[in-house]
């Protein structure tokens, strides 16, 4: 089992209940409130959307949306965010129906190995939840804290553009 997979919580471990609200659904987990979101979201939570990358918040592979705001999960403790709202890629179809994002990744063809694709959806759609006429420019900024090792930049680039386009219509 690789550091970044054990369980949240460990013996020893100065574990507390920590109430979370994820995907609209109140969650009760015992874990270190220093233990990282993503081990609670993946873990405990068995949410495995959001994924390991560099385990320092500068990847972006895990950012899910807290309050509106696109995060990388890695980087936050589990306390901090009781009585806040947690949003992860499993979080965003709606009766069945894929998010406007997750299609036109799919449409654009904008994943080629996906490991970067659920943190680049939640980073763009916290944008566009803000901003729905955001630019070019304006995405591309949003998305500076997201890698993608693939180089499908401009297929991902097409794709949140071509919902962007949806939106201001």
């Amino acid at each position: 089992m690789l550091a970044h997979e054990r369980n949240a919580s460990s013996p020893g471990d100065q574990n507390v209940a920590i109430t979370l609200t994820v995907n609209g659904k109140k969650h009760e987990v015992a874990a270190d409130p220093e233990t990282p979101l993503l081990y609670v979201l993946r873990n405990d939570l068995k949410l495995k959307g959001a994924r390991y990358g560099c385990g320092l918040g500068q990847c972006g592979a895990c950012t899910v949306i807290i309050d509106g705001e696109a995060v990388q999960s890695c980087d936050v403790p589990a306390s901090a965010v009781t009585g806040k709202a947690i949003t992860t890629i499993e979080g965003i179809a709606r009766n069945g129906k894929l998010h406007p994002l997750q299609e036109a990744f799919i449409a654009e063809q904008a994943a080629q190995c996906g490991y970067c694709a659920t943190g680049i959806i939640m980073a763009a759609k916290a944008l566009l939840d803000a901003n729905p006429k955001a630019t070019e420019s304006e995405i591309r900024t949003a998305l500076k804290g997201n890698l993608c090792r693939c180089g499908t930049h401009q297929r991902i680039l097409h794709a949140i553009q071509r919902v962007a386009k949806e939106l201001r219509q």
